[in-house]
């Protein structure tokens, strides 16, 4: 059997973050995937019409979850709390911190979902097309704020050191081949 890493936020982050499904969370993720899809149009083209699908991303160790439907300039992010019914295309469940990995290319997905590590359900295709999407853009952290340069080097090694970090501090795997 093969046995699940921890990789849970601890009890006292969770209770801190849950405010965030109360505030304006989703529409600044909404204004940040749009700005990102002006600026790599090509990525969200790839996807076609599963740019329309709804992806309901689920952190376990939150409580509250993220409605993505990734369509490009019309892209919209909504925060959930858990007791929203919300049914979506595709639904994904697993720690934060493998969440972020599978997006910032640090974990495979493949592998996730093998070990248990994440629940995946809905369509498989729309799913694989989405991360296919992600990992042909090799996105950092700076992509989503829209910098370049040598301040975008500095926020991607400082935001990639502090998921390390965390990732350490809760038994999460650790990633870091993929950068």
């Amino acid at each position: 059997m093969v046995e699940r890493f921890k990789g849970e936020l601890p009890a006292i982050v969770r209770f801190l973050a849950f405010p965030a499904a109360f505030l304006p969370l989703g529409q600044a993720l909404t204004f940040a995937v749009r700005r990102f899809a002006r600026r790599k149009p090509a990525m969200f083209d790839r996807l076609g019409d599963y740019g329309r699908c709804s992806f309901l991303i689920a952190p376990t160790d939150l409580d509250f979850a993220f409605l993505v439907v990734p369509d490009g300039a019309r892209a919209e992010v909504r925060t959930l709390t858990r007791r929203h019914g919300v049914e979506a295309d595709v639904t994904v469940k697993g720690p934060l911190l493998v969440l972020l990995g599978l997006l910032d290319g640090t974990f495979d997905g493949d592998a996730l979902f093998f070990n248990r590590t994440i629940d995946v359900a809905g369509r498989t295709d729309a799913l694989v097309a989405f991360r296919n999407a992600i990992e042909d853009a090799e996105l950092k952290p700076s992509d989503f704020v829209g910098l370049k340069g040598e301040i975008a080097g500095l926020l991607d090694k400082w935001v990639f050191r502090g998921l390390d970090m965390a990732r350490r501090l809760t038994g999460a795997p650790m990633g870091g081949e993929a950068r």
